[in-house]
């Protein structure tokens, strides 16, 4: 069975840095892509990056140059690393790790921004 755990939210000020982490329990190679989402209150999640079992990256537009999702394949852990964060980067986030036509998330990790 997969499980998914995500850490690594909290309370930052603007400008400042978090590094979430998205833990898997079975080898992430099984998994194309793993992503990570956030959902604010009141909006649609949306997707923030998204990393391929070959290593390629996407990125929301609004987080380019700022969000970087990395993979540690020994750990089965996909890390964002998150700089400059704004009060609009608030929200839930939450990572889902594809496999085929399944998708399997866990519960969010919560970031909020102040200004």
């Amino acid at each position: 069975q997969v499980h998914v755990a995500e850490s690594g939210g909290g309370v930052v000020q603007a400008g400042g840095s978090l590094r979430l982490s998205c833990a898997v329990s079975v080898n992430i190679f099984q998994f194309n892509p793993v992503a990570w989402y956030r959902q604010a209150p009141g909006n649609e999640r949306e997707k923030v990056a998204s990393i391929s079992y070959f290593g390629a990256t996407k990125y929301l537009d609004s987080v380019e140059g700022r969000f970087t999702i990395s993979r540690d394949d020994a750990k089965n852990t996909v890390y964002l690393s998150m700089d400059d964060l704004k009060p609009e980067d608030t929200g839930v986030y939450f990572c889902v790790a594809t496999q085929g036509f399944n998708d399997f998330g866990g519960q969010g990790t919560q970031v909020t921004v102040s200004s």
